[in-house]
Order: structure tokens, then sequence, then C-alpha cells
């Protein structure tokens, strides 16, 4: 990164609050209008426009649930709470002691070394890209991209967006990266929007596909898009799951010049809708490309590239860019350009990380512990993450309960109640977000103070995708942690790229030991509020099968009349892939938990050498059956390492014959042993009877053959003594000798 970049103006401006604010928000501001007074005293700080908008994009929570005839979780607990005599509320903490916060030492050293690999050669060099740029009218852009930056606030370049644009503008194919919040969005949109500028208006085309792993980081990125190309002729679509399908159906049919979309719907469009296609592509973008380039994701992108023309500008962005070159290839890069905004730390100067250990008998009081310091140091503006949707919906009913105002986002909710919880957090109608990693990727929420990683992320990757929800564009923030036991390979990972910044926070255990009191307390109000919904649910299902039953009677034509929708694979192949992600994560899981400590090794080391002598007093036998089982476990693992076909080898082939013949003799020899010794009493059935006579009819036969063969030899001998034995011709030397 240019050291002499600083950022002038954030990437998304603070939208403008009522008057009824807090005191530290005003103090806030002034503070910042403040330095920007010292920076251009003369210049006046124009108003800016928020370039992200949530609520455009569906119907209200409330006219869903008046359609539905539903209600929402917050009606239910404050329904509880009314009914309650004495309802949970948040009391004032007289605790003279508070948090400590101390720097965090590693319990032992880690001594893992990153062996990478040198994929230059697939790169072109980008020697000649410049990351700094003095404003955007450097980059040779347009002037209603011009006033659009003006009017959201923009002034100068990040260093991503000064070194993407130039280059982007001349066609050249991407892999971008940068720490999160640096404006990677904008380092694509402008240099596309301007490449259509200069587009053939007559003939109207898809000519920009953005694809994004997830719904809300689509709505993010069509809306920032619509922000920048407000002064333009050019016109964006939204294609996610979750909202109208004949809305985008219609839409996509008026052939717009950009088409932002999940993997997934885009897919079912471009072989259900009527009329659409790929055929005049002219810009892929990857946004977030490496989790799109996971097992998850990889089959449906693949199936979009072969959709898309061959001659095509393609562009990945991520905070955390991959590094296989396998996977690139398959996307048909050629010769990208690796830019690397932050080559020297993937990590905001502006971000304080601190970790709260969780001992293994404590991690019972983790919701206490969570709640201690979402009341006492963290109060406002928090993001909390959460390992699962039943953890994160249980938080969400503990924080209402205990009078904290929450949202959540997770997948069990519909796409409305995930817009409309993003939208209130945005204008800061609730303080805490609960989430899953659904919003862990890209989204670029104003004013987040706080990550808390309530459960620990499953490798370093989720990690920093987490943490950078704060500390954005220059703003401070803080990232805080849990970690127990079993995360040790991700705390030393952590305290790895953070060096000596790592902190480790101490919670009060006299405020733990009072929210554990509360939550027990609080359990029978969340049991009736899980049952609540869980009724409520099987009525809405029951209403939806009554539903679709009428309308199969009253519509039976028209439905079975409408073509059937396809899918690129069949629902076996669905289930292998999910099966295959499952155990990738597994597997990715056990190579996380690979450091252990030294009693555990000494206990496997001990293990080993006792297997090993058992394995000496083996007979000789055994032995060999023992070495020979490992050997055919190490060739059928060499065979499914490269694209797993020894799979279906091993399915086609079986055991062998020696192996079936030696089982079932071992099997019979049990049996008849037991049977000597009156363990058990053989059933006398019809399997047992076929097998006695088709056995005895072969011995039978074997001792037929061989009476048969000694009387043909019998016979032989006896008509060869009868006869006189011909004179020989031969004369042996010895009658010659005597003579």
């Amino acid at each position: 990164m240019a050291p002499s970049f600083m950022f002038e103006a954030p990437s998304d401006e603070e939208p403008e609050l009522s008057e009824s604010k807090d005191e530290d928000n005003e103090e806030a501001e002034e503070e910042e209008e403040g330095d920007e007074a010292e920076d251009k005293p003369s210049k006046p700080k124009p108003k800016s426009q928020s370039p992200w908008d949530f609520t455009s994009y569906s119907e209200s929570v409330a006219e869903e649930h008046a359609r539905r005839g539903t209600t929402s979780v917050d009606f239910k607990i404050s329904k509880i709470l009314q009914q309650s005599s004495a309802p949970a509320q948040q009391e004032e903490t007289s605790d003279s002691e508070s948090d400590k916060q101390v720097d965090y030492r590693s319990e032992d050293e880690d001594e893992e070394n990153s062996n990478a690999r040198d994929n230059k050669s697939f790169f072109a060099p980008a020697e000649g890209a410049s990351f700094h740029a003095n404003s955007f009218m450097e980059l040779n852009l347009s002037r209603p991209l011009l006033r659009a930056c003006e009017t959201l606030g923009y002034t100068k370049p990040t260093p991503i967006q000064a070194a993407c644009i130039p280059l982007a503008l001349t066609g050249r194919d991407i892999c971008g990266s940068a720490i999160t919040g640096s404006g990677k969005t904008a380092a694509f949109a402008l240099p596309t929007l301007e490449r259509l500028l200069f587009r053939p208006k007559r003939v109207s085309a898809i000519r920009v596909l953005i694809l994004t792993p997830a719904r809300e980081l689509a709505v993010q990125v069509h809306s920032m898009i619509e922000k920048l190309a407000q002064y333009t002729d050019i016109r964006c679509c939204l294609i996610v799951g979750g909202l109208s399908l004949k809305a985008q159906e219609t839409a996509l049919r008026l052939m717009p010049d950009i088409v932002v979309a999940t993997p997934g719907r885009m897919i079912d469009h471009l072989r259900n809708t009527m009329s659409v296609d790929l055929d005049d592509l002219a810009v892929l973008i990857l946004d977030e490309a490496d989790r799109l380039l996971e097992l998850g994701f990889s089959a449906e992108i693949h199936e979009l590239v072969c959709l898309c023309p061959k001659r095509r500008q393609t562009m990945l962005f991520s905070a955390t860019m991959t590094e296989e070159v396998d996977e690139l290839v398959k996307l048909s890069l050629t010769r990208p350009l690796r830019l690397s905004a932050d080559s020297s730390t993937k990590r905001p100067s502006t971000l304080t990380e601190e970790v709260v250990r969780i001992r293994r008998m404590r991690e019972v009081n983790q919701e206490a512990v969570l709640l201690s310091l979402c009341t006492k140091t963290f109060t406002s503006r928090v993001i909390i993450f959460s390992g699962t949707k039943q953890a994160a919906h249980r938080l969400k009913i503990l924080f209402q309960l205990a009078g904290l105002q929450a949202a959540e986002l997770h997948g069990d909710l519909t796409q409305v109640q995930r817009l409309d919880a993003l939208e209130r957090f945005r204008k800061q109608e609730v303080d805490f977000l609960i989430a899953t990693d659904v919003a862990a990727r890209g989204l670029d929420i104003i004013g987040v103070q706080t990550v808390i990683n309530y459960a620990c992320p499953r490798d370093i990757t989720s990690y920093v995708h987490r943490v950078g929800r704060t500390a954005r564009a220059g703003r401070e923030g803080y990232a805080v942690t849990f970690v127990t036991d079993n995360d040790r390979s991700l705390l030393k990972a952590i305290a790895k790229r953070v060096g000596s910044k790592l902190k480790s926070r101490i919670v009060v255990e006299q405020s733990i030991t009072k929210w554990s009191q509360k939550i027990e307390e609080m359990e029978e109000k969340v049991t009736e509020v899980i049952e609540e919904e869980r009724a409520e649910r099987a009525l809405r299902k029951a209403e939806m099968e009554a539903t679709k039953a009428e309308n199969m009677i009253a519509h039976k034509d028209e439905i079975y009349a409408r073509p059937k929708r396809t899918w690129f694979m069949t629902e076996k192949e669905k289930k292998l892939v999910a099966k295959e992600a499952k155990a990738s994560i597994e597997k990715e899981k056990g190579s996380a938990d690979a450091i252990i400590s030294a009693q555990q090794a000494e206990d496997l080391k001990m293990k080993e050498k006792r297997k090993r002598e058992r394995e000496k007093n083996l007979p000789r036998k055994k032995r060999r059956k023992l070495e020979a089982a490992r050997e055919m476990l190490e060739d059928q693992s060499e065979i499914n390492e490269p694209d797993g076909s020894g799979k279906n080898k091993k399915e086609k082939e079986g055991i062998s014959l020696v192996d079936l013949a030696y089982r079932r003799a071992k099997a019979v020899k049990a049996v008849k042993k037991a049977v000597d010794s009156g363990k058990i009493v053989k059933k006398s059935n019809k399997s047992s009877k076929q097998y006695k006579q088709r056995t005895q009819s072969r011995t039978e036969e074997m001792r037929e053959l061989f009476k048969n063969d000694m009387s043909e030899r019998r016979q032989k001998s006896s008509s060869n003594a009868g006869r006189k034995k011909p004179k020989s011709s031969f004369k042996s030397k010895s009658r010659y000798k005597r003579k």
C-alpha cells in the first residue's frame, strides 16, 4: 500500500441522523468535521447520499406477516413479558470491578512453516500498476461517473481503486485483493460503467454479469451500481433467491446491461426462462471469488462459465484471494494481473483484536459471558456471529427478554425479514445484529463498532471476513473472539497474524454468575416462545398444503401444461456434492484440531508403541495379512487422491476371491466349534441342507473319480502282465564286455 495514502472521505459516508442523536455520536461527528475543516477550510462539505438502501427491494415485514397470517418474534416476546408478573429488565450493574484487558501471551510457540507455491508464471507482471491517485479525474472517467462519485462523497480513490480502474478499462483480466472496507465494489463497478457508456445502444443485451455468494451482498452491490449509474442510461437488474421469480423473468426479458445475481438463481433463469442467454456477455465479475470457488459453489460457477463466451473480460475480487491456480485456470483467465493493495498486511491498522478464553468446564456459561459484555462494555452497533441458525435465534430471544434491542439474520428467515433486519440495524433502530456467516462477507454496514465471534470461525479466512465488518475505511473498531480449548489452532493463527497487538479480555466472575442465574430464570419463557413458533409453523404449513390442494383442483390443466423446471445436476449429484462439501469441512476441522497438547501427543505415541508390540507377538500368517491390508489401503488412497475415480473401481471389483474363501472357511470353522461345544444349536433350514447335500455330492463325486482312475490303472497293469514283452533291438554294452 502506498505510504502517502490516507482516507480523506470514507467509502460509505455516515447517514444524516435525526435530531435525537446520542451525545457520543454528536461529539464524534464534531471531531470528524473539525478534522476535515483543518484539511480543507475553504470548501464546505456537501451532503452525500448513502450508497446502501435495503428497503426498496421488497415489501415490509408487517405486510408479509399480515399476508401470511403470522406474528413476529418481538410481538411474541413482548406478549410474554406483559403476561409475566415480574418481567426481566436490564438492570444497571453496580459492580465496582470492571472487565480487564491484558496483553495476550501464547502458551506455546507456533512452529508452523507455510510453504507457498510459486505461481507467478500464470499471472502477467503488474509492474506498471500505480496504487496512488489524487482524484478520480486522473483515472480517465466520464463526467456522469465523476458527478456520481461527488454525490456519494468520494473524493480520493483508495489504492485498489487507483490500481484497478485504469487496467480494467483496457479489458485485462484481474485478480484483485485488498483489506476489507477498501472500496473493492467501486473498483470494479466504475470501469465497468465507463465501458458500458460506449456500448452499441441499438442492440439490447446482457453485457455484464456480477456474481456474489450471498443475497444480501448482491442487494448491496446492486444498490451501489444504481447510485453510481444514476446520471447514465445504464440499466441494472437484481437476480437473487427469495424474491419474486416472475418479476425477475420480466426484468431479464427487457435485457438489462448489468445483472447482479447469485449463482443458483441465475442458472435457474438461464435454463427455464425463455429468451434469456449470455451470448453477448463482455464482462464477468466474481465478488468474494475465493468463496465462490469453494466446493459449495464451484459446480454452479463452472456451469455459468461454460455458458459465457470465451472472449470476455473476467475480474475476481476478495479480501482473501485464492492462490490455487488450478481453480483459476478453470475460469478461462488469460494472463490475469494480480493486484494486491495490502501486500504487507491484511489487517486494518485501526482494528483492536481481543480474545476471551472459555475454559473447558466453563463452556456452559458462554451465553452469560456474552450478555455481560453486551450490557457493560459493548452496548451499541455490535454484530454477533453465531455458529448455527438455532443458536442465533436463541440468542435473539435471550437478548429481547433481557431488555436488549436485537435483530437476527440467518437462513431460516424469509428474504423480506433478512433485508428488514439489515435496514433496522443500519438505521440504528436496534443495537445488536445476531447473524450467521451469511453476514460475514462483503456487507458494508455503516458505523459497526464491534464484532463479537460468539462461535469461533472454522479457519483464519472466515475470521478475516468476520472482523472485516468493523474498522472499515479508516474507522476504529473492536473484534472480540470467544475461544474454547478446542479452538487452539485458530487462536495460534490469530496470534500469528496480529502479533503483539492481540489483547486478552477477562470478564468479571460476579457478572457471569449473575447472568447465569438470570438465564436459568428465562429458560421457561424461551421454551414458551419456541413452542409458540413451532405451533405457528405447523399451522402455516397446513394452510399452505390446503391452498396447494385447492389450486391443483381448480387449475389442474394449467399447472400440468407448464414445462417442468430443469437443473444442470440431478438430485443424486446434488446429494453427492453436498456430501463432499460436508466431508471437506470435516477434514478442515480435523486438520484444524491437529495441534494437541504434549500429554495427548505422549498418549498417542505410547498407543502406537503398544500396537507395534502386539503385532510382533502375532503369528506370521496374521502379520502378513495385516501388512497386505495396509498396502491395499495405501494403494486405494493413491488411486482416490487425483480424481476420486478409485471409488467406482472399488465398487466394481469388490473383495478378492481369496479373502472371500478365507472368511467363509473361518465362519464355518467358528460355527462348527460352537456347535461342538454346545453353545449354539444349529437350526435345520433349507439353505443348510442344500449346502450339506452340495458338499456331500462333491465328495462322493471326487471319490468316484478316484476309484475309476485306480480301476483303469489296475486294468492296464493286468493286461500288460498277460502279454509277452516284445523283443527289443537294443543290446547293452555289458554283453560285449562279458565276451
